[in-house]
Parts: structure tokens; sequence; C-alpha cells
């Protein structure tokens, strides 16, 4: 089910944050009234698409930073090993450079609340606990005003790397619509032509929700 238009789901949970900083209670609840928030998860640390994803986006930080926006990353993996991945160079399979936070879902009930969970758990015919599929998050990105509120998402399986610069045209756009009241068609990126609100009350429907 889609969470845009809904409240982004809380959580408290440990992260690394600056690359090397382990710390408890990281919260979304920061950068309420503060920033736009681009939430990320992926599946692994330690693996083979993934780094790429981690990496993209440390490059494209100034982009980010520039439009105010927050990218944080969540996967199952625990803390240490979020610290290990990151203090270990990229030619080694490590992504040292990145300092973003990196969030530690490993009760995995962050990626069962943004419902990106690539399984679920169920029992077997002897009562017994197992987990169907794969125990780890889907390529989910969640964009994230600064209300809490989900603006846009989009899930990629788990083979299917995403595209940063996508994110950020994303961005753009929301944040086009919130100082022009524009809404902003196909394809479009930041300098293009937006359109004007039609006269049926749709955009300002929009515009106030």
């Amino acid at each position: 089910m889609s969470l845009v238009g809904k409240k982004a789901p809380n959580f408290s949970a440990k992260a690394v944050i600056n690359g090397h900083e382990i710390v408890d209670g990281f919260s979304l609840d920061q950068y309420i009234g503060k920033q736009h928030v681009i939430f990320f998860f992926y599946p692994l640390d330690f693996t083979f698409v993934c780094p790429t994803e981690l990496i993209a986006f440390q490059r494209k930080m100034d982009e980010f930073e520039k439009r105010n926006v927050a990218v944080i990353g969540c996967s199952i993996d625990s803390e240490f090993s979020h610290w290990a991945w990151l203090n270990t160079e990229q030619n080694k399979g490590g992504i040292k450079g990145v300092k973003y936070p990196i969030v530690s879902d490993l009760t995995k009930t962050i990626s069962e609340n943004y419902e990106v969970l690539a399984g679920e758990y169920d029992y077997n015919e002897n009562g017994e606990a197992v987990f169907n599929g794969a125990p780890v998050a889907y390529r989910g990105l969640f964009l994230i005003d600064k209300d809490g509120i989900v603006r846009h998402q989009v899930v990629n399986d788990l083979p299917l790397g995403r595209s940063v610069d996508e994110a950020l045209r994303v961005v753009d756009a929301l944040q086009h619509f919130e100082q022009y009241g524009e809404v902003c068609p196909a394809d479009w990126h930041k300098g293009d032509d937006a359109m004007k609100a039609s006269s049926d009350g749709v955009a300002d429907y929009l515009a106030s929700h």
C-alpha cells in the first residue's frame, strides 16, 4: 500500500552518523519544520549494488544540501555492521566517505512499517515461526516534506538500483510546487515551465494537503 499523503511512520533507532559515530534514539522528528527528507532503504551492507547507491547519494550531497534536504539510509543490518562498512575503503567493498546517517533496523520493524520488507513472518505446520521471502528491505525511497508527510515513494526489487538524479528531480518538483503553487508535468526539470493551477479547484485542494 502507498504511504503517499500519509504521515511518515515514526521510529527511534540506533544509527551511525558522520561516518563513524554510533547514536541511540535517532528519529525523523528532528527534521520536522526544518528540512525535507529523502529516506531510503537498501537490502544489506557489504553487498554489490548497495554500495553503488550509497556512494552515489554521497556524491550528490552538495545538491541535496543546496535544497535543504536531509538524506538518510536504512537497512536491517546492525549499527556495528554499518560502522564497519563505513570504515572500509571503497576499493575493498566499503563505503568510506559516506557521511549522512545510516539507520539500523535490526528488528525489521521500520521496514515493516514502511511496507518495504521483502517477506513476512508466518508459522509452519508444526507451529514454528518461519520467514517467507527475503528478510531484507526492498530498495524503497520516500520523500518526506517538512510536515512529516510522505509526498513521493518508489520501491525497486532487490536487483534494481535506483536513480539519485530522479530523486533530486522529484525534490525540485515538490519544492517548485510548494513555492509557486504550479504543478509539474511529465519529465519536468528545474527551470522548465510548469503548469498554472486549474480553475476546478484541484490544485487548490492539492496545495492545502
